[in-house]
């Protein structure tokens, strides 16, 4: 099969890329590089230097006509969203509506399109929080992803064009960079090992921080890879359903870098400052439909996860 990964130099897009080489199939990478990483293109796929709001795009999908363009391309930040609300649509929202005008006409077959179950639901009633509750974006990149799904519901619609959507957790791993919501796992690491202080955001009244769901990219490429053929215009949750506080979080980073490497004891204590315009107080993900329409369940625990993610991080010193 011929996939075309937009964002496949990026944390999660690079990691899909990986196993879908792994597996044999002909696979092509397009990506800007404004977040994504050179050395993190597999050597296997095809690389495009593209932004996907490129005119250029719809060339490249008549020349290579792929068969499934997974969809990991996008401004990543919730705060960078709420600060910039233009660039955000115009990366979001017009680059997924250039990428589908290229799809209905060379004749792709399917999209699939990462979303986020970490943003998109907003400040839920219905919690841990499934498929079937109404979303309700509170920052411009949750809106965007909203809207996203949209989108692609009407180029089915209209045109034919089949899609599964991936509504993502806060995904953590190997490769990813400091910025973004979830980036939070990442930026604790880089802290700690660095010797310097470690955040903490919460809202009043909530001194362990905010509530998410944190999902290992090992068990988020398993679910790009049985999209490929299964979820056909469903959109499915990909987390855990477990919930973590980001006091709980860092600890249990803290934990796994001290046991790699002495750490100041001074730094086990993270400064507290006042949520970011855009932050939910809580985001956690009921995934039981994932198991019943793809066949995917998470398999990796946090502590594990942040275990290989941090033997990557130290690998790159």
């Amino acid at each position: 099969m011929k996939i075309l990964v937009t964002g496949g130099a990026g944390f999660i897009g690079s990691n899909v890329v990986d196993a879908y080489v792994n597996e044999g199939h002909d696979v092509l990478i397009v990506d800007n590089l404004y977040t994504g990483r050179r050395k993190n293109l597999n050597p296997g796929a095809k690389f495009y230097l593209m932004d996907i709001r490129s005119a250029e795009l719809h060339k490249l999908i008549e020349y290579e006509r792929p068969d499934v363009i997974n969809h990991h391309a996008a401004q990543i930040s919730v705060p960078a969203s709420v600060k910039d609300p233009v660039f955000d649509a115009s990366v979001n929202i017009q680059g997924l509506i250039n990428l589908l005008e290229g799809a209905r006409r060379y004749g792709v077959r399917k999209i699939i399109f990462i979303s986020s179950g970490g943003a998109i639901y907003g400040e839920a009633r219905e919690y841990p929080t499934s498929e079937s509750y109404p979303p309700q974006p509170l920052s411009p990149y949750a809106i965007a992803k909203a809207v996203s799904e949209n989108y692609l519901a009407f180029y089915n619609h209209q045109y034919g064009v089949d899609y599964t959507v991936l509504r993502y957790a806060n995904v953590y791993g190997p490769r990813q960079i400091p910025n973004g919501e979830a980036g939070v796992v990442s930026i604790f690491m880089d802290n700690l090992l660095s010797g310097r202080q470690c955040c903490l955001y919460h809202f009043p009244g909530e001194p362990e921080g905010m509530t998410r769901d944190y999902c290992y990219v090992g068990d988020v490429v398993r679910a790009n890879l049985l999209a490929l053929e299964k979820g056909s215009l469903a959109a499915v949750n990909i987390g855990t359903g477990k919930e973590t506080r980001t006091l709980q979080l860092f600890k249990t980073v803290f934990d796994t870098v001290s046991k790699a490497r002495d750490t100041d004891p001074r730094l086990a204590t993270p400064v507290m400052k006042e949520a970011r315009p855009g932050d939910l107080s809580k985001s956690c993900l009921k995934i039981e439909l994932a198991r019943d329409i793809l066949g995917w369940a998470p398999g990796t625990d946090l502590a594990k996860g942040l275990e290989e993610t941090l033997k990557w991080r130290m690998a790159q010193a």
